[in-house]
């Protein structure tokens, strides 16, 4: 079995590439697991200098989260805004901290429009 297939891809990065059903992908499988795994791998580069930030900073894990955000969205950053968004969430459960309050937001709306997980 080819290991890339032993990768588990979370609901909550699918959801990105569903289509409005939320039961097929908008993008072939191959494409989303290697989205996946580049978020999953900047996620995790994040978190000492989210750590760093904070530290240096004197700032809160939300703003810190914030700034990480800021910097996603930029132009040239490697991920477009929803995926920056899933990064940034992802950061957030990596570090043991809340995640932003819109992220949160948009969570709870989405579980309650959407009946799978």
């Amino acid at each position: 079995m080819d290991d890339a297939n032993q990768i588990h891809i979370p609901d909550s990065f699918l959801a990105l590439f569903a289509a409005r059903g939320g039961y097929r992908l908008t993008e072939p499988l191959d494409h989303v697991r290697a989205r996946y795994e580049l978020c999953e791998d900047l996620a995790q580069a994040l978190t000492e200098q989210a750590r760093l930030t904070q530290f240096q900073l004197g700032i809160t894990e939300q703003d810190v989260l914030e700034k990480m955000q800021q910097a996603l969205t930029q132009e040239g950053s490697p991920v477009p805004p929803r995926e920056a968004q899933w990064v940034v969430r992802r950061l957030a459960e990596l570090l043991d901290w809340p995640p932003l309050a819109d992220a949160a937001a948009q969570d709870s709306a989405g579980s309650a429009s959407s009946s799978t997980a």
